[in-house]
């Protein structure tokens, strides 16, 4: 008996080993004052765990609010990435029929005109490049909207599209004498008109395609179609009746646009002026 407290010699014992311990470190000030030992080795990284955790710091707290921010940057780099993704598909198939549609104008004039523009077999031709035409402008758009498809390249080469095969076909016609200029006239001029409008007023909304507006449509691509076609006798005169009501749908529906433009930057007007009163409460 040495008169030495089992703590003490412990304590040395243990500093002994931890001397003795390949990578391992004897703390300082294991023997406190009251002689009890404190925590005498800190090994490899489970002693820089303790280490770190008696300064107070926490690795794991630090690692899980890093991880909470990583996902989080994850999340909205994601959906940044997608959007891209989505911005950056040109080549899909609605945009592939509109450039198909635009591709055909040129070729339809030139069929429409070929020979001197009466011949019968070349207006069926230019007949079948025109109805190909429309029916490619029914699918791009549903296919756009319902596919999630839609890009700026399609909001804007679509309706320039539809301008374009509908205005090649009615200048063909009234300049092969078919079809009357001003029928040609009022008809473009609906439609050049109404597209400036919706530029106007876009910025108190979007006018929306009424049932008229479709009615409208698929009545002028019937009635161009039937006068692209080289017909005689009855359907000759009954081309001439669709037409005349193509003509009063376009203007009718073209008027109700003009309404519905009014009415819309009206509303708008009233909106900012409210919200101005309400900021300046």
């Amino acid at each position: 008996m040495t008169g030495v407290p089992a703590s003490a010699a412990g304590g040395s014992a243990g500093a002994r080993n931890a001397k003795g311990v390949p990578g391992a470190m004897g703390v300082p000030g294991a023997l406190g004052a009251t002689g009890v030992s404190g925590p005498a080795v800190a090994s490899g990284p489970v002693g820089s765990a303790v280490g770190s955790g008696a300064s107070g710091s926490s690795p794991s707290l630090d690692s899980g609010d890093s991880g909470a921010q990583g996902g989080v940057k994850a999340v909205r780099g994601g959906k940044l990435g997608a959007a891209a993704v989505n911005q950056a598909s040109l080549w899909n198939i609605a945009n592939i029929l509109t450039m198909i549609r635009l591709l055909l104008v040129p070729g339809f004039v030139a069929l429409m005109l070929a020979d001197g523009g009466y011949d019968p077999a070349w207006r069926s031709l230019a007949w079948a490049a025109f109805a190909v035409a429309m029916i490619t402008d029914i699918f791009d758009g549903h296919l756009a909207r319902t596919y999630d498809l839609v890009t700026d390249f399609g909001k804007i080469a679509d309706p320039i599209a539809d301008k374009a095969i509908m205005g090649a076909a009615l200048i063909c016609l009234s300049a092969l004498g078919d079809l009357p200029w001003w029928v040609t006239g009022v008809i473009l001029g609906r439609e050049l008109g109404i597209t400036l409008l919706r530029f106007v007023v876009i910025r108190y909304g979007v006018i929306p395609a009424s049932r008229g507006g479709k009615v409208k449509t698929l009545t002028q691509g019937v009635a161009v179609g039937m006068y692209v076609l080289a017909l005689t006798g009855p359907l000759a005169t009954l081309r001439f009746w669709v037409m005349a009501a193509a003509v009063v749908l376009t203007v009718v529906t073209g008027l109700d646009y003009v309404r519905q433009a009014i009415v819309l930057r009206r509303q708008g007007i009233a909106e900012r002026e409210a919200a101005s009163v309400e900021a300046e409460r």
